[in-house]
């Protein structure tokens, strides 16, 4: 299962575009047709539906494509187009626990790119490879949002802050185990990348409440304002002469009409 080539995230096996099995096609059907009552227009329900796919395989296999394409009245290329371009979702068989370390700018040089380093040479995998025994999927992720906690390491998207080498060798041998293992925020424990998969097609499971969600670390500066009494001041949208705050057309242009430089990819942000 490890080393395998780019061409799995644009071309699937033929195993992969085997029928499902008479009973996963009816439940498939029945949790489709509820994700789709949801959107005036049936095709903006292929996100979702492409997480409840994976949520049956564990990656977007090419029956997946199909079944998303039927019900939604798009080609299979269409299909195909939204699924190799976000990263959450995975053209080729994907371990139970995704475990992506963050080796961005503050993360990397706290130690991102030696958790890296050392968890690759003990797994025996490279980047968006997995484990033989199919428990593992490791990545180098793009920033999650927890720099106060540099350097981060992510299990199906679930927090463990502050990692260093030893300790995030230890989360992945844990994993491996079959050991229930609780993350540093958030879930009481991290579920398995098909359960996380259909969350996010969107059938809760009931655990958003658990656990911490911001730690000490990200309310510091809210206690210290609370402390001074610090607070925004009014009118701070409007400049202090009394003018608009509403850009000139001459600012407008110069920032291209203020168009977003992102490029919607996910990177597990």
């Amino acid at each position: 299962m490890s080393g395998h080539d780019a061409s799995g995230h644009l071309h699937v096996s033929p195993e992969s575009k085997a029928p499902y099995a008479a009973d996963v096609l009816q439940r498939l059907h029945a949790d489709a047709a509820e994700v789709i009552s949801r959107y005036p227009q049936k095709r903006s329900a292929l996100l979702p539906l492409l997480h409840l796919v994976q949520s049956v395989d564990g990656y977007v296999a090419g029956r997946g494509v199909s079944f998303c394409a039927e019900v939604l009245d798009l080609t299979e290329a269409e299909v195909s187009g939204v699924a190799t371009f976000y990263t959450q979702y995975k053209r080729h068989p994907n371990g139970d626990y995704t475990v992506g370390v963050c080796t961005n700018t503050l993360c990397a040089i706290m130690g991102g790119d030696l958790i890296f380093d050392r968890v690759s040479e003990h797994l025996g995998i490279g980047h968006d490879e997995t484990t033989e025994d199919g428990k593992i999927t490791l990545e180098r992720v793009e920033c999650n949002a927890a720099c106060d906690y540099a350097p981060v390491v992510m299990a199906n998207w679930e927090f463990f802050d502050n990692q260093t080498p030893e300790s995030a060798i230890g989360l992945v041998d844990e994993l491996r185990a079959g050991a229930d293992v609780r993350p540093t925020r958030g879930a009481d424990k991290v579920c398995t990348f098909k359960e996380v998969s259909r969350v996010l097609a969107g059938f809760p499971d009931g655990r958003a409440d658990e656990g911490v969600g911001a730690g000490p670390a990200s309310l510091l500066g809210l206690r210290i304002a609370k402390d001074h009494g610090w607070v925004a001041p009014e009118g701070a949208s409007g400049s202090s002469n009394g003018s608009s705050a509403t850009p000139s057309s001459s600012t407008s242009s110069s920032t291209g009409s203020g168009a977003s430089t992102s490029d919607g990819k996910d990177g597990s942000k």
